[in-house]
């Protein structure tokens, strides 16, 4: 019996429940509009549910806040134009709310004709894994300085001290970890909370600029284009 073979007698459901055995793991399949056509049962409680019936056929607008939301589903949209996520670190909202840290990777889903059909992903919750939180603890610090003082003038020396580095190790530690510069960082981090605050208020865009900590209306348009 062929490899090949063997996979089609087994069967791709019964292949991707194999997923329910890792209880670190959230899996999901998405159809070409976003939409959940499959998860296992980590994912399904990361959500709040307890059936897998309860998320099928929902969007990310469904579970998380819309400025999330609008993040998950246009990277969604990059992985179906072709671009690859591969263990990307981030800091997200764990079940409990809590942040913690996650290695996402992505893919297109294709039929037996290599027609694209979806999306497939996988995140991993790295509470459990000390050997990778140990590697990012270096960087844990200045994240969470990030991501808690967005909006003021941050500099990388002000970063490098609170992570015990020089300027140099802090900037090797982050393209190492989270495959971006501190700066990249800082930036994505600002257009995050804008985008929360284009979708949950009515605040003129200029404004909405100066709180997140852009140096003016014209650049933060151009960095939102982008």
């Amino acid at each position: 019996m062929t490899e090949h073979e063997l996979l089609q007698q087994a069967g791709v459901q019964k292949i991707i429940a194999a997923f329910d055995l890792l209880p670190d793991i959230l899996f999901w399949v998405k159809d070409t509009q976003s939409r959940i056509v499959y998860a296992n049962t980590e994912f399904v409680q990361h959500q709040g549910f307890k059936h897998l019936e309860q998320v099928l056929n929902k969007t990310d607008y469904d579970f998380s806040p819309q400025h999330m939301a609008h993040q998950f589903v246009s990277d969604d949209e990059r992985v179906l134009a072709g671009h690859q996520v591969t263990d990307r670190l981030e800091l997200n909202h764990t079940s409990s709310g809590e942040l913690g840290w996650f290695s996402t990777s992505k893919r297109i889903l294709t039929d037996a004709k290599g027609n694209i059909i979806g999306t497939l992903g996988i995140t991993r919750h790295l509470e459990k894994t000390s050997k990778t939180l140990l590697n990012v603890n270096a960087i844990e610090a200045p994240v969470k300085y990030i991501r808690e003082h967005y909006y003021t003038n941050i500099t990388i020396e002000k970063l490098a001290d609170l992570a015990h580095l020089s300027v140099s190790a802090l900037e090797r530690r982050f393209k190492k970890y989270l495959a971006k510069t501190p700066n990249q960082f800082i930036n994505e981090t600002r257009l995050e909370n804008a985008r929360r605050l284009l979708i949950e208020t009515s605040l003129p865009v200029g404004e909405i600029a100066y709180q997140c900590g852009f140096s003016g209306p014209s650049y933060f348009s151009k960095q939102l284009s982008n």
